[in-house]
């Protein structure tokens, strides 16, 4: 045989079987333009120079390669449903003669057709999209946008590259098995059923035990510190009891189904429900990929949906004052400098600060470790401290606290306030690093009082001190133990200012340059500044959680899409003989129409109740990005829900009348 023969077979081939091949074919387009997007964002030296495009461009940089991992996975694993239905065809060609190694360069003349088109196609349409897709990721950061074209050669290197290393496996991976599969065993493999699986309640109920466990964690987990590992965890324990709950329990569920004489002796019951007991374990893979992908689109926009919308609460959160000065001078004469220079700097601008707040401060992490609080310096440097034991120590004097909350307080050596919200402490007598101290009262609130203190990520203990004497006591005894990174006393100075936003920033970058040319020991914070910086940030992983939510819509879409053909031609035989014996075309409509809402619509139904189950974890870790508007997250998770729920339902639409018209055509 010459190779224009090889060459022309394996375009008619695809060309016959364009019902398979197409959908495959812009599937590989448009992941391979996704990934050159991303790549090419990541490289792009534009988006670097706007401000927080640092973070945004390396957060690109692992989200091509979560997109390159997805393309080897996704790819493999749609292109065994384009082998099964062709096995039947390769087994025509090996009985007429073609020997396995011919069938062998056929598959590869194939592969490498879809290879050329996909990189053409990928490539030209992530070129076009590329500046669009740069400016829409500078929009959502708030930030103005440089004339001119980037083109990343390295970017369509790397594509071109990691495409051919997955094309090139997945023709080893189907040349594989035609060659162990004998020319019976390919005629055959496109009708072959599936024996009845045996209900496994071992499994089933260790699949149950994995969902129940991530969930109790997802649940009960109440520190956002601890919540980011326990998350990895849950997320594991969860796929892994999802997967085994669709192999397993979908069985059991099924039998109990045939088990109830009144629900399965119905003619759109009887035929679905047997139909898919005997092919569940076909159905087990795709139903769990369906649910787990459709939960990680839920989570992944939901998220930053709630991270976009809600970074002016977040800014209100983490910054109470337009203007913070973090003043850590102690020698006299210096510590007082900072303020003239900053009421100075107010003048020149004709600025007024407003709502002025002025404290001493002391702030830092120690274990707690039953009966009181400890200084492990080892534990804590080296991160081997329970995260659950862990508390953040906050002390102020008395005399501020009065000041600041309006209150009447009086402190004795040796006596202290406490507040904790975490922690329900019922012992007249406080332990500090091997000092006791007699509280005097235990405050339900504090922190919402003035805001004084900006949320904090660990659980948080309030403690209000006679003087700064016994701060400074303290600070001593805390610098012993953790060194170099120990906590240094502060004087916090507060205020807010008319002035618009750009005033605002004006004013700081005028301020910073004054205190550091009088090298000061200063920290200074302004609100406006922040906003900017959040606002690109979190514009950033938007444009990211809605950019891998599409990828993952998409190879939803086609994974159900190939279920359904893959599904329709194994019955559409076993429908012509009912039709043979009996059964109305209006009794099969019904019957297919049991049978895809029953398949269909759990992975929906489960992704919810896993989205659900999550919504306390996922809560927590978002106040670690000091999102603390619940209620906000609530409502992006539902509209997020409600959205896919609308595209899932088209999506059934389409591909129950694909898969109707197979079975009745």
């Amino acid at each position: 045989m010459t190779k224009g023969f090889y060459l022309k077979l394996a375009a008619s081939n695809i060309k016959k079987n364009y019902k398979t091949y197409v959908p495959y074919i812009l599937t590989c387009i448009i992941t391979v333009a996704m990934f050159y997007i991303m790549k090419s964002l990541s490289l792009n030296p534009d988006l670097e120079q706007l401000m927080g495009g640092q973070h945004v461009s390396y957060t690109l940089y692992l989200g091509s390669w979560i997109v390159g991992l997805f393309a080897l996975i996704f790819l493999f694993y749609t292109n065994s449903f384009l082998i099964k239905r062709r096995k039947k065809e390769f087994g025509v060609f090996n009985i007429l003669g073609m020997e396995k190694r011919h069938l062998a360069i056929v598959l590869g003349w194939e592969t490498v057709y879809v290879l050329l088109i996909a990189l053409a196609a990928g490539l030209g349409l992530g070129l076009a999209l590329d500046k669009m897709m740069f400016l829409l990721v500078a929009k959502l950061m708030n930030q103005k946008t440089p004339l001119g074209f980037y083109f990343a050669p390295q970017a369509v290197m790397i594509t071109v590259e990691l495409f051919a290393v997955i094309f090139a496996l997945i023709l080893i991976r189907s040349v594989f098995q035609v060659q162990i599969a004998n020319p019976i065993e390919l005629l055959r493999a496109g009708n072959a059923g599936e024996k009845e699986p045996k209900t496994r309640w071992l499994m089933a109920l260790l699949g149950t035990v994995c969902v129940g466990s991530g969930y109790y964690l997802a649940i009960t987990t109440e520190n956002p510190v601890a919540s980011i590992p326990i998350f990895f965890i849950a997320v594991i324990l969860v796929i892994l009891g999802t997967y085994l709950l669709f192999a397993a329990g979908s069985i059991a569920v099924l039998k109990l189904l045939r088990a109830n004489k009144n629900f399965y002796y119905k003619t759109r019951h009887f035929t679905s429900v047997s139909g898919m007991i005997y092919r569940m374990k076909q159905n087990a893979a795709g139903l769990s990929n369906i649910c787990i992908l459709s939960t990680m689109v839920l989570v992944m926009v939901s998220a930053t949906c709630s991270l976009l919308i809600g970074k002016e609460d977040i800014v209100n959160t983490q910054y109470p004052f337009d203007f913070t000065v973090n003043n850590y001078e102690t020698e006299k004469g210096r510590d007082g400098k900072v303020y003239e220079i900053i009421r100075k700097l107010l003048k020149e601008h004709g600025l007024d600060a407003e709502n002025e707040t002025e404290y001493t401060n002391l702030t830092f992490s120690a274990i707690w470790d039953g009966e009181g609080f400890v200084l492990n310096g080892e534990a804590m440097n080296a991160g081997l401290a329970d995260m659950n034991e862990i508390y953040s120590l906050k002390f102020l004097t008395v005399d501020d606290y009065n000041r600041l909350l309006g209150e009447r307080q009086t402190l004795e050596q040796g006596q202290v306030l406490i507040c904790s919200a975490q922690m329900d402490y019922k012992q007249p007598v406080l332990n500090l690093f091997g000092d006791e101290y007699q509280i005097v009262e235990q405050m339900e609130e504090f922190a919402d009082k003035g805001n004084i203190f900006h949320a904090d990520l660990l659980q948080t203990q309030y403690l209000v001190m006679p003087d700064l004497e016994s701060i400074q006591k303290i600070c001593a005894k805390q610098a012993e133990a953790y060194g170099n990174r120990a906590s240094r006393i502060r004087r916090v100075y507060g205020f807010d200012s008319d002035s618009t936003p750009d005033e605002q920033k004006q004013f700081f970058q005028d301020a910073v340059a004054a205190v550091r040319a009088q090298e000061l020991d200063v920290r200074m914070a302004s609100k406006a500044d922040a906003a900017e910086d959040l606002s690109q940030l979190y514009g950033g992983f938007f444009f990211i959680g809605i950019f891998l939510g599409m990828l993952f819509v998409m190879a939803t879409v086609l994974i159900i899409y190939y279920k359904q053909i893959s599904e329709g031609f194994d019955d559409k035989e076993r429908f012509a003989i009912m039709q043979k014996v009996g059964m109305e075309l209006r009794e099969i409509r019904a019957s297919i129409r049991s049978q895809v809402l029953m398949v269909f619509f759990l992975p929906l139904a489960v992704a919810g109740c896993h989205v659900m189950a999550a919504f306390p974890l996922i809560s927590r870790i978002m106040a670690l990005l000091n999102l603390t508007n619940t209620r906000l997250y609530m409502m992006c998770t539902g509209a997020s829900f409600l959205v896919f729920a609308v595209m899932y339902v088209m999506i059934y639409a389409v591909t129950a009348r694909v898969y109707y018209r197979i079975v009745s055509g």
